[in-house]
């Protein structure tokens, strides 16, 4: 199996376009988990077309008013149009912006970074819309909390 992916080049898992709108929420959703919960980017994702997953470590299981609140600040970003771009920076001006210890480790020096707006960036070669106006409305589906991994699992779609 090839590990090596061109730079250039969407990953293989999310080359998919149908996906896109979904895969670019993850990235809205993440920040937004990370700016109201404190917490760190999703510990493990399943994105699909009609309704996907994420994972959260957290200390505490998230109230209905917290998950009414997330939607609501979701969805108030994914409102501002905000452009989708991406970025090619070297692994060396990543270190301390970003997370490196997701990356393969034959991984080019070269990395890319995906932007929505001024809002969220991160490493990626996921598919994405070119503005958020076209991601759609972001609803929680369903949620439930592990208290013994202290593990939060969203279930989400957009309508």
């Amino acid at each position: 199996m090839e590990t090596n992916i061109e730079i250039n080049k969407p990953s293989p898992k999310f080359q998919d376009v149908s996906i896109a709108p979904m895969h670019t929420c993850e990235h809205i959703v993440n920040r937004t988990m990370m700016n109201l919960f404190g917490c760190g980017r999703s510990v493990s994702a399943h994105i699909e077309r009609k309704k996907s997953k994420l994972d959260y470590a957290l200390e505490t299981a998230p109230t209905e008013e917290d998950v009414k609140r997330l939607e609501e600040a979701v969805n108030a970003v994914i409102a501002q149009g905000l452009d989708v771009t991406t970025e090619f920076i070297t692994q060396e001006e990543a270190q301390g912006r970003f997370d490196l210890k997701r990356l393969p480790e034959d991984a080019s020096e070269t990395v890319r970074i995906v932007k929505v707006g001024n809002y969220d960036e991160c490493l990626c070669l996921g598919t994405h819309v070119k503005n958020t106006s076209e991601v759609g409305t972001f609803k929680v589906i369903s949620h439930d909390w592990n208290e013994e991994a202290k593990r939060w699992r969203m279930r989400f779609k957009l309508q």
